[in-house]
């Protein structure tokens, strides 16, 4: 379900209408001239963004048969916080806190960039409140070294473990949440329970991109923590 303000806001002359107001009160012949649109058009939106509660009227002291149309823009906020929330957790205005102990998996081919990046930055970013975990469907013999570097450097933390491990080692175990990062991984990763996410991150190659992707993830991460309630 559409929410309310997204609705609303959608149509174009709204939108302008909407904006127009967010500047200061105005009389209908203005919007009207500023608008660009007949009159009955206008009053027939203003009446819609009235009876949502977003636009109120009042008349004029000057002249009693003019009305100042007013926006309220804390109305106008909730409603775009609420939008937002019902779009992603880490969109709305106070996300709840991580649940304790929730247990994360991500997988990526090798284990040796894309997830050990997932996985130090989670814990960083989630203060031991979270049980993150990396795995690889073809695991390499060792860490890529600039995934140690990058982490080191941009973030200042280290690989939760110095060696890649294999999905397959993890059967036994049941995620909250497996998340996949790279697209062969989504293909081929068994099935661990929990609710699964796929993030389409490709892999690095030069120092500069493993920045550019240790970047991306970090900011994903971020969002994915409240939604870790």
């Amino acid at each position: 379900m559409v929410p309310e303000f997204v609705r609303l806001a959608a149509h174009p002359l709204r939108w302008r209408l909407l904006s127009l107001l967010a500047a200061g009160d105005l009389r209908v012949r203005e919007l009207v001239a500023m608008a660009g649109e007949p009159q009955n058009l206008v009053s027939y939106h203003l009446r819609l963004l009235r009876e949502a509660g977003l636009v109120s009227a009042t008349r004029s002291t000057r002249d009693g048969r003019d009305s100042y149309y007013h926006l309220d823009l804390t109305r106008c906020g909730d409603g775009l916080a609420a939008a937002g929330a019902a779009l992603h957790p880490s969109l709305g205005p106070r996300p709840g806190s991580v649940r304790q102990g929730i247990a994360v998996l991500f997988v990526c081919t090798g284990n040796s960039a894309r997830s050990p990046i997932a996985e130090a930055l989670l814990r960083h970013h989630a203060g031991g409140r979270v049980r993150a975990a990396s795995a690889g469907v073809r695991p390499k013999e060792r860490l890529h070294p600039s995934t140690v570097r990058v982490l080191r450097e941009e973030f200042g933390v280290a690989p939760g473990s110095p060696h890649p491990r294999d999905v397959r080692t993890l059967a036994r175990r049941r995620f909250d949440h497996v998340i996949t990062l790279c697209d062969k991984a989504r293909e081929d990763c068994p099935d661990l329970g929990g609710r699964r996410t796929h993030w389409s991150i490709p892999e690095p190659e030069g120092y500069e991109s493993f920045r550019a992707t240790a970047a991306e993830i970090d900011v994903r991460v971020r969002h994915l923590l409240p939604a870790l309630t």
